[in-house]
């Protein structure tokens, strides 16, 4: 048993350093009860050596620009992207909108973060928040695209102090329902994905 939970916390740090020494990036798990134990901050993701491998993982339209450096990378442990039903002007029934609004706790190599509407993540540990917009967008197939945003603005000190962009990858669900919808209806559609944060040294 002992064993089984320590080869799960290891894998969930590797996860959350984005196993930058070994360009393991590809191997994600959503443990659950993983995640509920404490992840190690990896010292790899401040080696410059390994962060090539990384970000050629990333699929070329949404990769931060050149020299950004990772500073923290966080799962998703539970979270739904909302949707509110769109209906047209004298119209009874709807659509869902492409557009959602993210409500989710995510856990990595610096703690718990929350992520809200805005977007906005603030680091449960110290408060530390920032907002981002969307610049790009990779499609991924039976889910939320895959992104890369812009952070726009800073509050506190802390582990997000340094962010500059941020990268949503391995997303899984999250998609609006195609089924119509009535006025007020909203849903919540869970999802999954893995977000890392990078530091720009030229901003």
């Amino acid at each position: 048993m002992f064993a089984t939970k320590r080869s799960r916390i290891r894998a969930l740090a590797l996860t959350g350093s984005l196993a930058v020494a070994g360009a393991t990036i590809g191997a994600v798990t959503y443990d659950a009860s993983a995640a509920e134990t404490t992840v190690a901050t990896s010292a790899a993701a401040s080696n410059t050596n390994a962060v090539a491998p990384v970000v050629n993982a990333i699929p070329e339209p949404i990769r931060p620009p050149d020299g950004s450096r990772p500073i923290g990378a966080y799962v998703v442990v539970k979270g739904t992207q909302n949707y509110t039903c769109s209906v047209p002007a004298g119209a009874t029934t709807g659509t869902w909108p492409l557009t959602s609004t993210p409500e989710a706790q995510l856990l990595g190599t610096g703690g718990r973060i929350h992520h809200f509407a805005g977007p906005t993540w603030q680091s449960v540990r110290d408060s530390s928040l920032v907002t981002a917009k969307k610049l790009k967008d990779s499609p991924r197939e039976g889910a939320i695209a895959e992104l890369l945003l812009q952070v726009t603005s800073h509050s506190g000190k802390g582990v997000l102090s340094k962010a500059d962009w941020i990268s949503r990858l391995f997303t899984s669900g999250g998609l609006a329902p195609t089924t119509g919808c009535t006025t007020g209806q909203t849903v919540a559609v869970p999802y999954k994905a893995l977000y890392v944060f990078w530091d720009d040294p030229a901003v």
